[in-house]
């Protein structure tokens, strides 16, 4: 490959600046397209990829302004300026993209206090000496296998662009873009990609059921139905608390207390607990609620001591049924008024201020959909699988998608936010304990944000975000644990979870907050390019990311399996 060749030549360098660099071309005539070699180059028209000289590095470039002397501009005609003898010299702003060594020039990097000198010859880049600093990016010196996609093409030139997947997905991506833009079809395509280049597997929460068929090698579990559920007694407390909305001082302690009392009598075995327990008509205990009230204190507070790590795990493994129960059984005055160490009767305050609370429970345990969801009442779904079951069978199947279908989730409590949090919460558990290591998968959250930046708080009580997945960004890289999020709505994705993101394809974008949003979160879009952002086509995207050593707008390839995100027509 020869960077220089005069036969491409565009101009000199005439001025440099540590923002960009001027070019003076000789020629009008030159800034046209030209042929050499049968393949096209685009000469010095805007947008067009540049290489500069220089004694120890080249420099890649690309020209972002046009214009002519101020005295050349009155002067100008549609048959001078382009006339073989003309004698127009227009001038040619130059962004610095990179630099390369004149001695390997297939290698590349980011451009670091090193600039061009004036006098210095401009050549046109061909569209393979792009395409193959393209592939480069983000590949290391030690992959020798790093899996290549073919994404799409340049929007400034037909350079392939051939995208190493490590580059793409392994410091996290963002899809970003209003809709319309041309957010789905990409995600159609990175799952694509991932299913035909890697052997590696992906799961995908698809919000609202659009990409039943994208991909041949999917399996799909239709959430919300019965099927599966996400059985409630691996959700954490934090959790629970987000689909209760205990907002009281009193219904927070009062449901702690009954979910330690129900916690206790899960694991009471040898009905150590039976002093607690009611009695049916022939004297024998009925394992299911504690009665404290008038009973003494000592016999529970040892058993709570014994038990702790177990108690105060921050699981729901105790039955879901007898907690409106229990919560009224704790409605109790601390102490009875004449002995100390037995607890006193009932508190009818108390209970006025749980009603509520207990009203809450009835109505999500009672509720169908919830129990399709969560498993509240087992017993009249038995038939239903656990839905970390349908995962761990999937990763040991030889599919290479798991579409998890949200389209018939209830939006009613938060549940969804709850079951996509609980989700993630498993998926980061088991990264943790090094079950992805060495078969990295990549999770896929459309609609991202229907379900990251959610928490819930009073003035009375404040539960801890829903912050799985920001945990996911910030430590399950290292796991091989690797997330992809889409959304027309960056601003309202948490900033945490954003700055993670090393990789953003960014479709266009109107809203000032939401370029802002970019701007902030990734170093690499700077000012000249996130202007592009409002005026970009259907189907094309900015690339930013760390692995990429300069920004590249290009037209996203057409999955061969499209998802089903039209907009439905008015009629006449």
């Amino acid at each position: 490959m020869k960077p220089f060749d005069h036969n491409k030549f565009v101009g000199y360098i005439c001025e440099v600046t540590p923002q960009h660099v001027r070019m003076q071309i000789p020629s009008a005539r030159l800034l046209h397209s030209f042929y050499f070699n049968g393949e096209i180059y685009f000469g010095g028209s805007v947008g067009s990829f540049v290489v500069i000289e220089g004694q120890e590095y080249g420099f890649l470039g690309r020209i972002f302004e046009q214009s002519l002397p101020q005295g050349e501009r009155t002067e100008i005609t549609d048959k001078n300026i382009n006339e073989k003898d003309t004698m127009f010299h227009p001038i040619a702003k130059i962004e610095l993209l990179a630099l390369f060594d004149v001695y390997k020039p297939e290698v590349i990097n980011k451009t670091v206090s090193r600039y061009p000198s004036v006098g210095a010859k401009v050549y046109s880049c061909s569209d393979e000496q792009m395409g193959m600093y393209i592939s480069k990016f983000g590949v290391k010196k030690d992959e020798l296998d790093a899996p290549l996609a073919p994404l799409g093409k340049l929007t400034s030139n037909d350079s392939l662009c051939n995208i190493s997947l490590n580059s793409l997905f392994g410091r996290h991506c963002a899809v970003l873009g209003t809709t319309g833009g041309g957010k789905s079809w990409t995600i159609a395509k990175l799952l694509e990609l991932l299913s035909s280049q890697t052997s590696n597997k992906c799961i995908l929460i698809d919000a609202t059921g659009e990409y039943s068929s994208v991909c041949e090698s999917m399996e799909s579990i239709e959430l919300g139905t019965g099927k599966y559920i996400f059985d409630y007694k691996n959700l954490s407390i934090d959790e629970l608390y987000y689909l209760l909305h205990p907002s009281s001082k009193t219904q927070v302690p009062k449901l702690m207390e009954a979910i330690r009392s129900l916690k206790m009598v899960a694991i009471d075995d040898n009905l150590e607990l039976s002093l607690y327990y009611k009695t049916d008509k022939n004297g024998k205990q009925i394992k299911g609620n504690i009665v404290k009230a008038g009973k003494e204190k000592r016999t529970f507070e040892v058993f709570y001591y014994k038990h702790i790590v177990e108690i105060e795990d921050k699981f729901c493994n105790f039955d879901f049924n007898m907690l409106a129960f229990q919560i009224t059984n704790e409605c109790i005055w601390d102490t009875d008024k004449s002995n100390s160490i037995l607890w006193g009767g009932r508190n009818d305050t108390d209970v006025s201020n749980c009603i509520s609370l207990i009203s809450r429970v009835n109505n999500v345990m009672s509720t169908s959909e919830y129990n399709k969801i969560f498993g509240f009442r087992r017993q009249s779904i038995q038939d239903a699988k656990d839905l970390k079951i349908g995962i761990n069978e999937f990763l040991e199947s030889d599919k290479s998608v798991l579409r998890l279908d949200f389209s018939k989730v209830s939006f009613d409590y938060q549940v969804r936010e709850i079951l996509v949090n609980a989700i993630g919460s498993y998926l980061l558990n088991e990264a943790r304990e090094g079950k992805y290591k060495d078969n990295p998968i990549v999770v896929f959250i459309d609609e991202a944000h229907q379900f990251l930046n959610k928490s819930i708080a009073d003035e009375y009580f404040s539960a801890k975000p829903l912050d799985a997945f920001e945990q996911i960004s910030k430590e399950a890289r290292k796991y091989g644990l690797f997330l992809c999020i889409a959304t027309q709505m960056p601003r309202d994705i948490p900033l945490g979870t954003l700055s993670q993101m090393g990789t953003f394809l960014v479709h266009r974008l109107i809203n000032e907050q939401d370029k802002k949003a970019v701007e902030s979160a990734a170093s690499a879009a700077n000012r000249n390019i996130l202007s592009f952002l409002p005026i970009l086509g259907e189907g094309e995207a900015l690339i930013v990311g760390v692995d990429f050593p300069m920004p590249l707008i290009m037209k996203i390839n057409a999955p061969t399996r499209k998802p089903d995100s039209r907009t439905p027509k008015l009629k006449k």
